[in-house]
């Protein structure tokens, strides 16, 4: 069963905690639910949209780190190099900023509504910034 719902644009999905890859990730965020906010496209890294949180501490460091996330694992990146960002990636991406490549928490994997990755990535693309919300699931 998906621990996690999220409800991005017109699209559901549900999703597992990544809790061995990046435990300290999946507890702190897992304390913000249910989160709301609005994810846009990326400009560097592909076919993915972004959640931007400047300068937002979450108060955890990397753990299992990837710059190559596959449609459907979703990234936290702590801050450093660039802003605090969540990475909804919905195919071919690499994690880049302005700065050059990135690497990010692996926290959730896409476990339902996987056919829509690619609709919700272009529907952000062509139409703008979306609500998405991440709430717990049961």
């Amino acid at each position: 069963m998906s621990e996690v719902r999220i409800a991005a644009g017109p699209y559901e999905f549900h999703a597992r905690w990544e809790r061995e890859r990046s435990p300290k990730t999946c507890r702190a965020f897992e304390k913000l639910l249910p989160y709301r906010q609005k994810i846009i496209h990326v400009r560097w890294s592909g076919e993915a949209c972004w959640i931007p949180l400047g300068d937002y501490d979450l108060g955890v460091g990397f753990e299992d780190a990837t710059s190559y996330p596959q449609a459907g694992e979703i990234l936290f990146y702590p801050g450093g190099f660039s802003e605090t960002e969540i990475l909804f990636p919905y195919y071919g991406t690499h994690f880049k900023s302005k700065l050059g490549t990135l690497a990010g928490n692996h926290m959730l994997t896409i476990t339902s509504g996987h056919e829509n990755l690619r609709a919700l990535g272009e529907l952000t693309l062509w139409e703008g910034a979306q609500d998405i919300t991440f709430e717990a699931n049961g």
